[in-house]
């Protein structure tokens, strides 16, 4: 048949031809050949060689599709978590009723005038003046809107000496780790911040307290639920520019003075 005969002469070609010429003149090229030469065509890879971050204002790129799995549009990978592009699919708890300042200042002030006992009663009041504390802090502290009511942890931050101002209550999220808590805190503030160059200073978070570094890998979450831990809910933290090698900062008491 027809199909028979073409697989024949395919084999005559490939197998049995390249044996009629000696090894130097073997090679379509040494001899000259007649055949057909089939001009192999480049492939082209389907689809972007880049995809663009879709976050307002953002004109990044990534050489591979970073897709978020809730809203499904491209982000670059500074933009690629729910709270940084203020995904539309983000699911925020619904807030509390707003507590007025009137009512908060009066509790404030019936406070001040209860007698701070010992033993016992002196470590209950020390537990609400922090309550009354955070409840202080919650009226004027500034973050980021796009953070679950439920993940939000206040702090009063204490700026760095020669700054314009001295302390501002902040918020966070819980989840983050110690250096995006950094990068927030000095957005937020107007705070300098070159931790991507070098040869500079880098901004660091202490304790208030201890004046103990605060590594930037361990979250937020890690020191909250560590009774040991310095951190609290409605605490200070002290934002300062140390070398690399410098673990503790001294003299914590002249922030807060």
């Amino acid at each position: 048949s027809f199909q028979l005969l073409t697989i024949y002469f395919s084999l005559i070609y490939h197998i049995v031809l390249p044996f009629l010429f000696s090894l130097e003149h073997r090679s379509k090229d040494a001899h000259v050949c007649s055949g057909i030469c089939i001009k192999k065509e480049p492939i082209k890879l389907e689809g972007p060689s880049s995809y663009s971050c879709t976050y307002k204002n953002c004109n990044a790129k990534e050489p591979l599709p970073v897709i978020c799995p809730y809203c499904e549009k491209h982000f670059c990978l500074g933009h690629r978590h729910q709270s940084d592009h203020d995904c539309e699919k983000l699911e925020v708890p619904k807030p509390r009723l707003a507590v007025t300042k009137q009512p908060v200042k009066e509790t404030v002030e019936s406070r001040k005038a209860v007698p701070v006992k010992k033993g016992r009663g002196g470590a209950k009041n020390s537990e609400t003046a922090a309550k009354v504390a955070l409840m202080k802090l919650k009226l004027h502290a500034v973050g980021e809107k796009s953070i679950p009511q439920n993940e939000r942890v206040y702090f009063q931050v204490f700026l760095p000496r020669g700054s314009n101002e001295k302390s501002r209550a902040v918020f966070f999220c819980s989840k983050w780790n110690i250096g995006k808590v950094v990068d927030s805190a000095a957005a937020l503030m107007n705070v300098r911040n070159d931790n991507n160059i070098s040869t500079a200073k880098k901004l660091r978070l202490y304790h208030s307290e201890s004046g103990s570094l605060l590594p930037m890998d361990n979250t937020l979450e890690s020191y909250l639920k560590n009774t040991d831990s310095a951190l609290y809910n409605g605490g200070n933290i002290i934002l300062e520019y140390m070398d690399n090698n410098n673990t503790v900062l001294e003299n914590t008491n002249s922030y807060m003075e």
